[in-house]
């Protein structure tokens, strides 16, 4: 097992993905944040929460999509479905997904997939905690990176979050 990032260095990327979202969205007016369930929301939580520190928690509109029955593989495992909560129209706004590992990008083609339920959005951008870079089956790249590292198939990248596993740290296995 080696560690990839500490507590410290999650603290320290989620404030500078934050910052990179405001720099290309400096009023929020027009952008929507998304975490994707389950395990995107707890990077999308600390990023919203370090966003409200910079701008009025007002002018951010922050909703989890669920993708569960959006996904490929749907079929062949048992998926526990979690709750989707986008109070708002996405409708001509920019759009911020956020996950927290971006490896195959399956997961990311059932978000578009799903978001398109609720709205045609003007602009999609992603934003992850770890790129596993040249793992895709999918072209799609993202915005924001927390770090890209290099892995091989057999590695797995395993994300800890304080509110669930009782440590933020994310380690390869």
């Amino acid at each position: 097992m080696k560690t990839i990032l500490s507590k410290q260095q999650i603290g320290l990327t989620v404030k500078r993905l934050a910052q990179q979202v405001l720099e290309n969205h400096p009023s929020l007016e027009e952008t929507v944040i998304i975490g994707i369930q389950p395990r995107g929301v707890y990077l999308s939580d600390q990023v919203v929460r370090e966003l409200e520190n910079i701008v009025s928690p007002g002018l951010i509109r922050y909703g989890k999509l669920d993708i569960t029955f959006y996904r490929d593989d749907v079929r062949k495992e048992f998926h526990v479905a979690n709750k989707t909560d986008i109070p708002f129209s996405i409708e001509n706004r920019n759009v911020v997904i956020i996950d927290d590992v971006l490896y195959t990008g399956r997961t990311i083609r059932a978000a578009l997939d799903a978001l398109l339920d609720f709205g045609r959005p003007a602009r999609v951008e992603l934003c992850v905690l770890i790129d596993r870079r040249f793992s895709r089956e999918l072209p799609i790249q993202p915005d924001y990176i927390g770090r890209a590292i290099d892995t091989i198939p057999a590695d797995k990248v395993k994300v800890y979050w304080q509110e669930r596993d009782g440590k933020d740290e994310v380690v390869i296995v």
